[in-house]
């Protein structure tokens, strides 16, 4: 009891929940109300504060280092950096007087130099900008160039001089990377992340460190929109440029290599296709041509099917077989070959020809030359059907089972089966004799080749020669030998034989050339589609080297998929052997090196030279050389006349220059330049062209153009 009164306890109880109940519901509905408040002045309100609070923010920001270069082997640049700048100002800094005077004038040559705003507008842009004691504004977000940069410099509130101590004027660096041949080489060369700055693909992936450099560090204001002044009483780490690649690549080779490959791809609607050529002795790669067709029917370099695409070689990887028959002295090139009606089976799997009704016999020479799967398979059962373990040892001792080592990320590992695997049968050693069964890129397939155009010695495939900084040499890349040649040079000599046999009397007869020997392999694999080998469906690829007799180049030449109503016209002889004959005959015409030199004694007399147009510079110093007296006394293009006299030849650059009579180098400069296709049919100077001299270059089909040699 209390003040006389009875408590109700149970009525006291309710009464304070009900208290605690409308407590907690004016709770709630205050944190929603708070809720709503704060999402309305982040959304509406947040962005005023955020841009006053990173008007303070000072952090350390990367100044990136300008990316070293790459060059050709003739020092061309294939890749460089060149600097853009983000102009900014202070228009804190200037003394009222000197801002006044000034201000007009720049604003005049802003608007000249971006031609986006007037004059007046680059005026009260500055002049608000100082007025809201604004420390930074950024005058365009367009990157100005190099030689604007150097323009600007000049102007007030950007120049140095005794009288302004602080300019105002920012010109903060960016690097941007360009390819002056544009797409070539593009897969081989790399590109960048647009972000990072770092190397995705190629040569700027795999010499990330070195062309990189080291990025410096410095203060930045970060301002409202994310523009970022530098500060200058900060700590500055200045950035060290990257080192400089210098590659094996030529870019004329390069150039012969994707216009042959790019024509021929073209005309049979192929998949894809690649192009190496190597120098034999040193295993330098000249040239690495990639294409893959898009959906649009272009062709582009976005894969390097010459480093990283693996697939069955075909009777390409015949050379090795008869190579491993040869230095076990188990068969003779003159031993008959019963092939029959060119087709067989053994333990259920079917060899066939491509030659339908067969070849009859033939010597093992000719199985080679010809081609034929029945007569290799032959040739394989007679000995080393019982001996896989030895076969296999001899591609490992060829180079056939492991990378080349080629200093460029992105190369495939090879796989070629032995006993030991998983997967191998009673007709492994069957369908690894002439080319299935295996997985090889045409990097390591063509090195296996060159090895035997070596006299056996494998060299390691280099593309960097040297990596620079400055004139100083970083990392020399000597060319590497292999210490133990790939077989005896009774082999190398036989093998050597055999290549230049097939383009004698074999599947590439067609294209050996009169003026230099030409020695190689045709192959062509059926390729897998949906778990099966699809005929009609081809990998087809030539593989050899030239001069036969004193090879200096090796090449691949490669068309995967070609397309077409005969499937005969789709084979390797047909369709990868032209390029290859194609590109050899543009390298002979190029490379005088490979020509036997002119001796002064016999042409001192002779007061002809044998030309009969040219450039006046070239045959000034061929006569000069030759103590020749017919000199043209005009520049630029000549032809000679009648009288012997020599006379101007116009180029106009609208019209088809009149090659006639030219080198084939001078021929393919001053067409290929102006952006024909040149197609070659011959070997010596032009004597022909399909397509009249003088007529307009826009009228030209296809921008194609034959020239007839003699």
């Amino acid at each position: 009891m209390s003040n006389g009164k009875p408590t109700n306890i149970k009525q006291d109880i309710i009464e304070r929940a009900n208290h605690i109940y409308y407590l907690v519901v004016v709770l709630a509905l205050a944190i929603m109300v708070r809720l709503a408040y704060v999402q309305y002045f982040q959304t509406f309100k947040g962005k005023l504060w955020r841009d006053r609070v990173a008007e303070t923010i000072i952090k350390p920001d990367t100044v990136r280092a300008m990316r070293g270069n790459i060059y050709a082997t003739d020092g061309s640049l294939l890749a460089t950096s060149l600097p853009t700048y983000i102009v900014g100002l202070d228009p804190t800094q200037a003394k009222p007087e000197y801002f006044n005077q000034k201000v007009d004038s720049l604003g005049v040559l802003l608007a000249r130099i971006y031609r986006d705003r007037s004059a007046r507008d680059y005026t009260d842009l500055v002049r608000d900008a100082r007025a809201r004691k604004r420390r930074y504004v950024l005058l365009n977000r367009r990157r100005v160039t190099f030689e604007e940069r150097q323009e600007m410099l000049k102007w007030p509130f950007f120049r140095s001089t005794p009288k302004v101590a602080a300019r105002g004027g920012v010109l903060r660096p960016h690097y941007e990377r360009y390819h002056p041949f544009g797409s070539m080489a593009e897969r081989t060369i790399g590109n960048l992340d647009a972000k990072t700055g770092r190397g995705l693909i190629g040569l700027e992936a795999s010499f990330q460190r070195d062309l990189a450099g080291k990025d410096g560090f410095g203060l930045v204001e970060v301002l409202s929109g994310n523009v970022r002044k530098p500060v200058s009483s900060g700590p500055d780490l200045r950035p060290e440029p990257g080192m400089d690649l210098y590659t094996t690549i030529d870019v004329n080779y390069q150039d012969m290599a994707e216009s042959s490959l790019r024509q021929t791809l073209e005309k049979y609607s192929a998949a894809k296709g690649c192009v190496i050529v190597m120098e034999v002795a040193t295993g330098e790669i000249r040239a690495m041509a990639n294409l893959t067709r898009t959906r649009t029917g272009s062709y582009t370099e976005n894969f390097n099917h010459a480093l990283a695409d693996r697939t069955d070689p075909g009777s390409t990887f015949k050379l090795a077989t008869m190579m491993a028959l040869l230095e076990e002295k188990a068969i003779s090139l003159n031993q008959p070959v019963h092939t029959g009606g060119g087709s067989m089976r053994y333990n259920g799997l079917a060899i066939n020809d491509a030659h339908h009704g067969g070849m009859g016999t033939l010597t093992a020479r000719q199985v080679f030359e010809k081609s034929s799967n029945v007569g290799t398979h032959l040739l394989m059962r007679s000995y080393y059907y019982k001996r896989p373990d030895l076969y296999c040892n001899y591609l490992r001792r060829f180079h056939l089972t492991e990378p080349t080592g080629i200093h460029m990320k992105g190369e495939a590992i090879p796989v070629v089966r032995n006993p030991d695997m998983k997967g191998w049968s009673k007709v492994s050693l069957t369908s690894m004799s002439y080319g299935y069964e295996m997985q090889i890129t045409p990097l390591q397939m063509l090195s296996f080749y060159n090895a035997v155009a070596n006299n056996g010695q494998w060299v390691r495939p280099t593309i960097v020669r040297q990596v620079k900084l400055a004139n100083e040499v970083i990392h020399d890349n000597v060319p590497y030998t292999a210490p133990e040649r790939i077989c005896s040079p009774e082999t190398a000599r036989l093998a050597q034989e055999l290549l230049r046999g097939v383009v004698q009397r074999g599947t590439a007869k067609h294209i050996d050339n009169p003026h230099y020997a030409i020695a190689g392999k045709t192959g062509t694999a059926q390729k897998v589609v949906n778990g099966k080998y699809k005929v009609g469906t081809y990998y087809t690829s030539f593989i050899g080297y030239f001069p036969a007799n004193n090879p200096k180049y090796s090449m691949i030449t490669v068309v995967d998929s070609p397309q077409g109503d005969n499937i005969n016209s789709l084979f390797a002889g047909a369709v990868a052997a032209p390029i290859f004959r194609q590109v050899a005959d543009r390298i002979v015409a190029y490379d005088i090196r490979m020509h036997a030199p002119i001796r002064a004694g016999q042409n001192a007399t002779d007061p002809k030279t044998g030309l009969t147009a040219g450039y006046a510079d070239d045959i000034h110093t061929i006569s000069t050389a030759l103590h020749v007296q017919s000199e043209p006394s005009t520049e630029g293009w000549v032809e000679k006349t009648e009288n012997g006299r020599w006379k101007s030849r116009p180029t106009r650059p609208d019209q088809v220059p009149d090659v006639r009579g030219l080198p084939l180098r001078d021929a393919l400069f001053l067409l290929e330049n102006r952006g024909f296709r040149v197609s070659i049919e011959g070997h010596g100077k032009v004597k022909a062209q399909s397509v009249a001299p003088g007529t307009g270059a826009t009228s030209v089909s296809d921008k194609a153009i034959v020239l007839t040699l003699s």
